[in-house]
């Protein structure tokens, strides 16, 4: 292996976008307790960013941050760990991440972390694994690291592992994020959860067809998060993405997500209790870190 020239400085931040479910069906629960789903996943233009530090110690580490999050839990270092151990690099990292997407939001923050950590070790340490084994080494640590490691919009099934990829084009949607988080745990051992729902076609979930089962759930159980979509409903069609809290409404344009942004920043004083942000985000075919890893240097195969 052949660690990329100066990999050990930390100026560049890698892309950590965040992903929305224009969908999410769970299609039944398998013996060891885990829910199959069909869902579309779209990978966003904002998200997170990390910064790495290569060491030639072997040690990884994560910079002291305040995002909630114990070190030894975090899937930014299960993952550095998970790439050492399949590899023969005697390499470490130090990892800083830098937080906007919100815990508990559904939005697959953690998951987009570590698919980061995983592509660009795998450049700055030259371990050269595709991204076939990149995605098993992800699905390791939790089933929505996959779709962030191929960087692409896809339909998954099973247990949201398995990946079929589609092209939706530039999309615009208006995200809310409240300050509420939700348990996906709690969400899914809900006895209301429905867990019988056909599958879609990918025209159909394409034409924007489906509904969020786990939506209903939240609802009842953060009666926040009922009242925010009630207030959201008067400029669009507010989804929840994943189990919750961040909401979203597809828009025509960027120009009419920012005005419709504008006005839900404007009546939210008055109008709901709960604490939340805005902001007009695009949905891409592609992640922005895989586009950031085809303009840097080359030194491995990712």
């Amino acid at each position: 292996m052949t660690p990329e020239p100066g990999a050990g400085c930390v100026g560049r931040w890698w892309p950590s976008p965040a992903k929305l479910n224009l969908f999410l069906h769970v299609t039944g629960r398998r013996a060891d307790g885990l829910h199959t789903l069909q869902t579309l996943f779209q990978i966003l233009d904002w998200g997170d960013s990390v910064r790495l530090r290569i060491t030639d110690d072997g040690q990884i580490s994560r910079r002291d941050v305040d995002y909630g999050v114990a070190e030894d839990q975090d899937l930014v270092v299960h993952a550095a760990r998970a790439l050492q151990s399949a590899t023969d690099t005697n390499l470490g990292a130090e990892i800083e991440v830098r937080k906007e997407i919100p815990l508990g939001a559904g939005l697959g923050g953690g998951s987009s972390n570590a698919a980061t950590v995983l592509l660009a070790l795998n450049r700055l340490w030259g371990c050269g694994l595709d991204l076939n084994a990149l995605a098993t080494i992800g699905l390791g640590l939790g089933a929505d690291v996959p779709v962030f490691v191929r960087g692409q919009t896809a339909m998954a099934t099973g247990v949201g592992d398995v990946l079929v990829p589609a092209e939706l084009g530039q999309q615009h949607y208006l995200l809310v994020m409240p300050d509420i988080r939700v348990s996906t745990a709690e969400v899914y051992s809900d006895p209301a959860l429905r867990r019988d729902s056909k599958p879609i076609s990918i025209d159909a979930a394409i034409a924007g067809k489906g509904r969020n089962d786990c939506q209903p759930v939240a609802c009842a159980r953060y009666p926040e998060l009922a009242e925010l979509m009630y207030f959201l409903a008067a400029y669009g069609s507010p989804r929840m993405s994943g189990t919750g809290s961040a909401l979203f409404l597809p828009m025509a344009s960027r120009a009419a997500a920012e005005r419709a942004g504008k006005a839900v920043r404007g009546g939210s004083a008055s109008e709901l209790k709960c604490r939340y942000n805005v902001r007009a985000v695009g949905g891409l075919d592609q992640s922005p870190l895989h586009r950031a890893l085809g303009k840097a240097p080359a030194e491995a195969s990712v």
